[in-house]
């Protein structure tokens, strides 16, 4: 099914800029051909169902996937900023034996138990010549409920496990994305994201294919290269995280004139705080929308559109798709009070691979996807996302949600990130700490006096760490459950680093 948009694609104009990266341009009739080429190039490789793809975001990822896709297996793509143990495990879990990758990241792969198939030893220009004369292969005919690709979850809060996303939740995802954005085909994508994530496979590439229009791949980001392809390759359309939107605002160069052509800046993955928001419209004249998702709802579940924005908010829902704001004991609750939000609708997984408990867990009985996510609706249907249920910090009994204080923290001009979690109290359960770096001198005594005076007293921290960095994910979304407590220093005079 998703092969069979990538063929329509190339029906409609074969001759049109497909993917491109900076060493590799490829139309959508060349796309195809090179996709032709690996599918033979996966049958000779390996029986297996499951194949493994490490490769950053590039016109070789594409290819590489849809000629995975084309030989009926499934991608299971790689995160190459694992370590060697965490790559093994899921090499185990995913049951790979053939993993398809470059020379850069040999001494990663060279310790996995997998036979590597190494795209610069492909007789891939060859083949490309001998795949003009011959007839396209035809393409799978999946159930709709067959399992497309097998995504690992990034760990936020343990072990990562493999999400199954299926035909159906793929092609639903993207069919909506493309309504309720009113996306079309000439439309210019920037693709930083990384393509292991579900946020930049869906948006940046089955997105794009589905709509015949062209993405630019940047392997790593860099703010002045970021900066460079939006104004060099006229893009329209950026989706990153909210630190690299806050580190386009900390580059030395560029101004209005060279994000001209954005006409949609989305941002997604973690909170976007209300500072970044502020400084890059003024800065570069545009207007940061914000979308919210996760990779069990392969991933966009609502979306912030420009002809309707309501900042601060993650936008509604996708046509198609429910989400419920409940209280503990799974009862909807009134609009605008704050519950755990419950996703229901074709995009949701089948399940966690191998996980038949964790599976159960994740579902209430009635279908619908429990995220752990804390938000409220309007009663205009609009999301705001107001944290983690597990990151709830309850002070003497009452509720702290960690962005309030962590928007309020981001609000302090010195303040370059910060990050709020609970620690264990003997006297009032829990106290709130948080975890910040800084653009400019300022001190932890400094930063609660900030806070005390916007927040009531039990939302304050009662310790601030300044830090050089904050532990990130793949995506740079911050790991809350590695931030370690340095140990107590009496009347928190001083700013700490971890």
């Amino acid at each position: 099914m998703l092969i069979d948009a990538l063929l329509a694609s190339g029906d409609r104009g074969g001759g049109r800029p497909a993917v491109a990266d900076p060493t590799r341009e490829l139309s959508y009739g060349r796309l195809i051909r090179l996709a032709a080429v690996l599918r033979r190039q996966v049958e000779r490789a390996t029986a297996r169902p499951h194949v493994g793809l490490m490769l950053p975001s590039s016109g070789g990822f594409a290819a590489t996937f849809y000629g995975i896709l084309w030989a009926g297996r499934v991608p299971v793509p790689l995160n190459f900023l694992l370590q060697t143990d965490e790559l093994r495990a899921v090499v185990r879990d995913a049951e790979l034996d053939t993993l398809f990758t470059i020379r850069h990241f040999a001494e990663q792969v060279d310790p996995l138990p997998v036979k590597a198939v190494f795209l610069e030893d492909l007789p891939l220009r060859r083949e490309l010549v001998r795949q003009r004369f011959r007839r396209l292969p035809p393409p799978p005919r999946p159930h709709p409920d067959d399992t497309a690709v097998l995504l690992y979850t990034s760990g936020t809060s343990g072990l990562p496990k493999g999400v199954c996303q299926t035909h159906r939740n793929l092609t639903a995802d993207v069919a909506a994305c493309l309504a309720h954005a009113r996306l079309t085909p000439e439309h210019r994508f920037l693709g930083v994201l990384p393509p292991f994530h579900s946020f930049g496979l869906t948006t940046l590439l089955l997105v794009p294919v589905a709509l015949g229009a062209s993405v630019f791949y940047l392997p790593r980001f860099q703010p002045a290269g970021v900066i460079e392809a939006i104004r060099g390759r006229r893009i329209s359309i950026a989706l990153l995280i909210a630190s690299m939107y806050g580190a386009l605002l900390n580059a030395k160069g560029g101004g209005r004139e060279d994000l001209a052509s954005l006409t949609f800046a989305v941002s997604g993955g973690e909170a976007l705080p209300d500072v970044v928001y502020e400084r890059f419209a003024e800065r570069f004249g545009v207007r940061i929308v914000q979308g919210y998702g996760m990779t069990e709802a392969s991933p966009v579940v609502s979306l912030d559109v420009p002809w309707a924005s309501r900042p601060g908010t993650v936008g509604r829902a996708l046509p198609g798709v429910t989400v419920t704001a409940v209280d503990d004991a799974g009862r909807p609750v009134a609009a605008g009070q704050d519950g755990e939000l419950v996703v229901r609708g074709p995009i949701v997984m089948k399940g966690y691979y191998r996980q038949e408990a964790e599976t159960r867990a994740a579902f209430t009985p009635d279908g619908g996807y429990r995220t752990g996510d804390l938000g409220r609706l309007d009663a205009d249907g609009y999301l705001t996302i107001t944290g983690r249920k597990k990151e709830l910090i309850i002070v003497g009994g009452e509720n702290v949600y960690p962005r309030e204080v962590e928007t309020v923290l981001a609000g302090h001009p010195a303040v370059r990130e910060a990050a709020v979690v609970g620690r264990p109290d003997g006297a009032r359960g829990e106290v709130v700490a948080a975890f910040v770096t800084l653009r400019a001198t300022a001190t932890a005594t400094e930063l609660r006096e900030f806070c005390r005076e916007r927040l009531a007293g039990y939302k304050v921290p009662r310790r601030v760490i300044i830090a050089d960095d904050l532990p990130r994910g793949p995506t740079g979304k911050i790991l809350k459950r590695k931030l370690t407590m340095p140990p107590d220093e009496a009347g928190g005079r001083s700013a700490r680093r971890c």
